[in-house]
């Protein structure tokens, strides 16, 4: 199992993780709100016993100046959140508490009775009915207080307020971690290419050496030459690394120019049952895009090497196909491999990412790189298909 995929079933664990306690907050905070709501029915009750108590006190003469009616003002005077409206039977507003319209000594019908047409039509009022002395039959709506409304919208609040804080953790977290993969690639880039550029000057000079003293031997000299432009090859990727990091220079190019170049270059390396089918520049109207040759080389030649890979028995066909689209010059690169699997399309470009057993994984994430951060352009799998051959497509600014 690669990184890619472990790191995959990490983030559905965490997301399972998450859905539970997410499900666990909500289920228990509809637990809390369930229990307020029942005590606000109680105390809706309450308050109807006690304007019922009073009522039937005022009815009463004896009663009035006999009775001790403190607990009913009390249980009166403590509801201060619960919205209750009073009405009689011929529908009148008798008296409301907690609502618009309440303030005050006296009542405005008129917006309690508005109140309680919004109560009712969005659903949120209860009502309780009552006999209130003398013997007439009230109806009492009340609705839930805001206590509870906030209570019941507080594991929304609660998790959107976790989603902010875990998006800018994530998003300070990717670009220290960005950061610190910039130092490491640099860092790596610059010892490569410093390691490689004593040894290939002291072959330069052991070259020189036996050209020198084989001037008479012509069979000598030819193998001599192809030594010297292996050399020369690796002081190119020499070159190669030690541009990583640093600020290439960009200068116009014709496209088909420098990929005629590469096509050249990787078809003698090629198998000989791999055939390529590249645009010749002689054909066609030059094309500039701003590009750093050897950096841009180092790009196509690793989709160039990952295509010959992907052939099954080293037969193939290999196409190039040269667009412009908008302000981009667009280069499609299409091999005739085994294909990339659906599930892997968006991790071809990390490190550490290959399907080869001796393979590194690095090559698609410096050619991403070089085209992203280097060249302002873009480089994605524009199709595959198992089986069938995947197609790269890379886009680089017009000049």
């Amino acid at each position: 199992m690669d990184i890619y995929a472990r790191k995959s079933h990490w983030k559905w664990y965490l997301a399972a993780a998450g859905i539970a306690i997410i499900i666990v907050s909500l289920l228990y905070t509809k637990y809390l709100a369930d229990r307020l709501s029942e005590r606000e029915v109680q105390q809706a009750t309450l308050w109807t016993e006690a304007q019922r108590s009073l009522h039937k006190v005022e009815t009463d003469t004896f009663q009035f100046f006999h009775c001790d009616l403190t607990l009913e003002a009390r249980v009166l005077e403590l509801n201060k959140t619960i919205p209750v409206i009073l009405v009689n039977q011929a529908g009148q507003i008798v008296d409301a508490i907690n609502v618009p319209g309440s303030e005050g000594d006296m009542i405005d019908a008129v917006r309690v009775e508005q109140e309680l047409a919004n109560m009712l039509k969005t659903e949120t009022a209860d009502s309780i009915n009552a006999f209130i002395p003398p013997d007439v039959r009230y109806k009492v709506y009340f609705s839930h207080s805001k206590l509870l409304d906030l209570l019941r919208w507080y594991p929304f609040v609660q998790l959107f307020l976790i989603s902010i804080f875990i998006a800018f953790g994530y998003l300070g977290f990717s670009a220290a971690r960005r950061a610190e993969e910039n130092q490491v690639w640099l860092g790596m880039a610059k010892e490569t290419a410093h390691q490689l550029g004593t040894p290939i000057t002291a072959i330069l000079g052991w070259v020189e050496t036996l050209k020198a003293v084989n001037e008479d031997r012509p069979d000598n000299q030819e193998m001599l030459d192809e030594l010297l432009n292996d050399v020369t090859r690796l002081e190119l990727v020499a070159d190669r690394f030690s541009k990583i990091g640093a600020v290439p220079e960009l200068k116009p190019t014709n496209i088909y120019d420098q990929l005629e170049k590469c096509r050249a270059y990787m078809q003698r390396r090629a198998p000989r049952k791999v055939t390529f089918d590249f645009p010749s520049p002689v054909e066609y109207e030059p094309l500039l895009a701003g590009i750093n040759p050897p950096l841009f080389d180092w790009v196509f030649e690793n989709l160039l090497r990952n295509a010959i890979d992907a052939m099954e028995g080293g037969v193939g066909n290999i196409t190039a196909q040269v667009y412009s689209e908008g302000r981009y010059i667009c280069v499609d690169v299409t091999d005739t491999g085994k294909g990339i699997p659906p599930g892997k399309l968006k991790t071809v470009f990390k490190p550490g990412y290959s399907t080869k057993t001796r393979g590194w994984g690095l090559g698609l994430s410096l050619s991403k790189r070089i085209v992203k951060e280097y060249h302002k352009g873009k480089i994605f799998v524009k199709h595959s298909e198992i089986g069938k051959g995947t197609t790269f497509t890379v886009k680089l600014p017009k000049m």
